[in-house]
């Protein structure tokens, strides 16, 4: 059995919101559009149109994952803002899962693009000598990835639960300011690494082939 805690907990209930949230905001859509729709296509555009910067060509295969990573970070860095309630991305377990989604999402969308045979080549490229250093690679960024994320969160809620103690409840408002700021900025970026990676894996085997045909 594994214990039900307060990370277990927050991730359920970011998880609950998200569902519920979307189901509702897509229930009643309409040609014109109201605010909130407007506010829901806007995101959705903003995502699609940074991942379609990114990968033009295999965007939207990779725009369901990367934009549910955004958002998902988004909401569960907020979390902490909430007295009482402990971010799910404070903690080491959460952000190293979806370190661990990350890498397995470079590999699930190059075999899926590629071909597994043509993916797995690429890693002996230019030398099968090279397969050690790029193994080392792949859980190193992965390992940062993880810790990047926990670190800052983490450092930040400590951060205004201390200045909270300290100062009362109405200085930390700036803090408070500063955390909504820091919480997407790190959401933002852990995305836009993921989005790297996956693309830098197709790419990769992408030229690879360009070689070969030349």
């Amino acid at each position: 059995m594994f214990p039900i805690n307060a990370t277990v907990a927050a991730t359920w209930g970011v998880m609950l919101f998200l569902g519920l949230l979307c189901g509702l905001s897509t229930r009643r859509l309409r040609v014109e559009p109201g605010p909130f729709q407007v506010v829901l296509e806007g995101v959705v555009t903003a995502i699609q149109d940074a991942v379609e910067g990114v990968m033009p060509e295999y965007g939207m295969r990779v725009l369901p994952f990367v934009g549910t990573l955004w958002i998902f970070l988004a909401i569960a860095n907020l979390v902490g803002i909430i007295p009482g309630l402990h971010g799910p991305t404070a903690d080491l377990s959460t952000t190293s899962a979806l370190a661990i989604l990350v890498f397995l999402s470079v590999h699930w969308y190059g075999i899926r693009i590629h071909g597994l045979r043509r993916y797995l080549r690429h890693y002996l490229d230019p030398s099968p000598i090279l397969l050690p250093f790029h193994i080392i690679s792949e859980i190193s960024r992965t390992v940062a990835l993880a810790v990047r994320l926990f670190g800052n969160i983490f450092s930040l809620e400590m951060a205004a639960l201390l200045v909270l103690l300290v100062a009362g409840f109405l200085v930390p408002v700036p803090v408070l300011l500063l955390h909504i700021v820091e919480a997407l900025v790190q959401a933002y970026i852990f995305g836009t690494l993921a989005l790297i990676y996956i693309a830098g894996g197709i790419q990769s085997v992408q030229s690879k082939i360009m070689k070969e045909k030349e």
